[in-house]
């Protein structure tokens, strides 16, 4: 198949006259493509037509153009497609699901009342509140849903500022409705829409790439070759180990560098001194991650230092202690701000002085352009049976209008122009990829991206920042849980991160120093997922909970001693897993119970309830657990593993669920969701399931038979939740 190129990108019309001159029809053409700001075009076998030479690609362009248009169009899909599936998901399961139900899943929060907060930062602050505690899977920057109670019928959205023990507080961007003052609100999770409008908006900047853009497009979709690192010496700002080091050579001496960071290993520690080179080296630098949780982590850290730093994003999405660094804040304390809020007040003041005169609609008009009216006005002349006292008054009303849009205008511009002040005089512009699509950001381009949690975004939103920088870094760990994605796609769940560090080796580093877990518990994840290269730092290697001064255990000592890795068995009791009620989640009521006698015994001993975290990898399990452990005057964190990765506790109690003779394990076989789960854990891990169902996956089998070497394997009784309740 012939295939010729149009310098411009032409549809419709312009492309047949286009293709008219030079004697070729519409109909012609077989298929058309459209990328790096060209059109190239593909003739049907029959037709011979000979063109000019000039309009023939090389073979290397032709298979550019294919590759980048036929991705931006598979894209477009997947990203539309996760779009339908999330809005279907969640208005689905409001529909499915009390508000009890919905609630204790995390997505909800029932029975508060609202009460007013100061307005700050051009924002309308609501906090709402109640007695019981609020655990909640709601977080700061989440879009939720406030309603009275019936969350369909309602059409009131905020943007959540703040979680605490019994309150919760929701900006908002307009003026919310009294009744959110009141009693019985309900909050529900909600969809952010505008996230996949900028991911779309960005693959059009992609698609159509030139110069560095193009550079960093072709090397992230393995277009072009990664050139290898050169490593550059640095004299760091922070301490790090060998590898972290190591890290940060080759980083600053590559276009594209990969960090791959396993648990507990200070990859962002990493990244921080990362940051910091670049703005030693002067280099302008793009922080970003997808969640607001990790940007604000990396600004946390950045704060420490004499670095420049503004932080983008809606106020409400960052955290208080940090208000500082945001963008608004910075605004409000410029020089301008005063004169551009009087203003504004100016305008207001206008707007009512208009108030006062006729406006002009098309029924008083009467067909009159405004220019027509303010000259029949300044002759005192009336026409077409408008008086001149209406006239005069339509007159004035124009006048004044003109006068509060050219204002506006001009106020606009000074505040853009003191928001673009703000970011070019930044060191490091911290950003989640989202926002950097945003009218702020989208026009400015960096040194260098440095991209926080690579292996838990989809390709598309990791793209966002890699068309704004000259460089990029990303840092992840592909041996965790991959990207949350609710449609079916398998293309969304892999992400660039893993692409890149599987076709480019040579272009990334792994830490190697963990900081978090005793040896014991690193050990059996280490060999069958970082090659054994992981080790124990000395300052956790043997710490155990038996450092604590804690209580002796009620129970066997060996589930709730010293030892740090420990796998109760319940195939000899009655412990069979089930079908939630209608869901498709499993659940296990004797497992449950089981964790519900041990983390009680943990705090009777003397853990704190901060301290302990539980895992399972069902929702409807978590559900389950949750309404035994939990009371009003205390929380235990008991979240899916999907809600705890990036997380630590002291103590990890893990149900498995799973119990069935035909030895299926479900989502269980994704070994990564097994990595994260087992790698929670600082000095005590606890594991809970039945062997028996476990053992018919050969990776699960060989677990078991490390926790029986190297640890306790303990076969739970019924009598043993006697004896911890006596």
């Amino acid at each position: 198949m012939s295939c010729f190129i149009v310098p411009k990108v032409l549809s419709g019309s312009d492309l047949q006259k286009a293709l008219k001159k030079i004697g070729i029809k519409l109909s012609d053409i077989k298929k058309s493509y459209y990328a790096n700001g060209k059109t190239l075009l593909c003739l049907k076998k029959r037709v011979k037509k000979r063109l000019d030479k000039s309009l023939f690609p090389s073979r290397d362009e032709e298979a550019e153009i294919k590759e980048i248009y036929e991705f931006c169009e598979r894209y477009r899909y997947l990203i539309n497609t996760e779009r339908r599936a999330e809005i279907e998901a969640t208005i689905g399961e409001i529909k499915a699901l009390s508000g009890v139900e919905r609630e204790i899943y995390g997505r909800a929060i029932l029975g508060l009342k609202g009460s007013k907060e100061p307005s700050r930062l051009n924002l309308y602050f609501v906090k709402f509140g109640r007695s019981r505690i609020i655990d909640t899977e709601i977080s700061s920057g989440d879009i939720v849903l406030i309603s009275r109670g019936e969350p369909l019928k309602s059409d009131v959205t905020g943007t959540v500022s703040e979680v605490r023990k019994n309150f919760i507080t929701v900006a908002f961007e307009e003026k919310p409705p009294k009744w959110v003052h009141g009693d019985g609100i309900r909050i529900d999770l909600y969809i952010n829409d505008v996230t996949f409008k900028r991911m779309e908006e960005n693959l059009h900047i992609l698609q159509h790439a030139t110069g560095v853009q193009r550079r960093m497009r072709n090397y992230a979709l393995g277009i072009w070759e990664l050139k290898e690192p050169k490593e550059q010496s640095f004299q760091a700002v922070t301490k790090l180990n060998d590898s972290q080091s190591e890290a940060v050579q080759k980083a600053l001496g590559s276009e594209v560098f990969l960090v791959h960071g396993p648990p507990g290993t200070g990859k962002t520690s990493t990244l921080i001194e990362l940051i910091l080179q670049e703005v030693k080296r002067g280099n302008k630098v793009l922080a970003t991650a997808d969640s607001n949780t990790a940007v604000d982590n990396m600004l946390q850290r950045l704060a420490r230092y004499d670095v420049s730093l503004v932080r983008i994003g809606h106020p409400a999405r960052i955290l208080y202690e940090l208000e500082e660094f945001s963008i608004h804040a910075k605004y409000e304390k410029s020089l301008e701000a005063e004169a551009i809020k009087k203003g504004w007040e100016e305008i207001g003041v206008l707007v009512k002085e208009r108030e006062q005169h006729s406006k002009p609609t098309q029924a008083r008009a009467r067909g009159m352009s405004h220019d027509r009216i303010m000259t029949l006005a300044a002759r005192g002349k009336s026409m077409r049976g408008v008086s001149v006292a209406t006239m005069q008054s339509m007159a004035k009303w124009i006048k004044l209008d003109r006068k509060i849009d050219s204002l506006i205008k001009n106020l606009r511009f000074e505040e853009e122009q003191v928001y673009k002040n703000i970011i070019e005089n930044a060191d490091v512009v911290l950003s989640t990829n989202g926002m950097i699509m945003s009218d702020m950001l989208k026009n400015f381009h960096f040194d260098v991206a440095v991209i926080d949690e690579g292996s838990q975004q989809i390709i598309p939103s990791t793209l966002i920042p890699i068309m704004h920088a000259n460089r990029f870094i990303i840092a992840g760990d592909h041996k965790q849980l991959p990207p949350t994605v609710v449609s079916d796609s398998k293309e969304l769940k892999e992400s660039l991160f893993e692409k890149l560090i599987d076709q480019n080796p040579k272009n990334a580093s792994m830490l190697r120093i963990q900081y978090r877990m005793h040896e014991k518990i690193m050990h059996f994840s280490n060999e069958q997922f970082y090659e054994g290269k992981l080790i124990a730092d000395a300052s956790v290697k043997r710490h155990t909970i038996c450092d604590f001064e804690l209580k002796e255990p009620k129970r066997s000592e060996a589930i709730l001693g010293c030892e740090p890795l420990v796998f109760v068995d319940t195939k000899g009791v009655e412990a069979k897993e089930m079908l939630a009620q209608r869901s498709t989640s499993y659940e296990n009521e004797k497992e449950a119970k089981i964790v519900s006698v041990l983390s009680e015994e943990l705090l009777a001993m003397g853990m704190e309830p901060k301290d302990i975290g539980i895992i399972s990898p069902y929702a409807a399990q978590v559900k389950r657990i949750k309404k035994l452990v939990e009371t009003d005057e205390r929380i235990i964190e008991v979240k899916t593993v999907d809600g705890f990765q990036g997380r630590e506790k002291e103590v990890i109690i893990i149900s498995f669920v799973r119990s069935n003779e035909d030895g299926k394990i479900g989502f269980l076989k994704d070994l990564r969701r097994l990595n994260v789960a087992i790698t929670r854990a600082k000095r005590k891990l606890i594991c809970i399931g039945d062997a028996s169902t476990l053992i018919h996956d050969e990776t699960y089998k060989a677990f078991l038979e490390y926790v029986k070497k190297e640890g306790k394997y303990v076969e739970w009784e019924e009598s043993d939740e006697e004896t911890a309740t006596n």
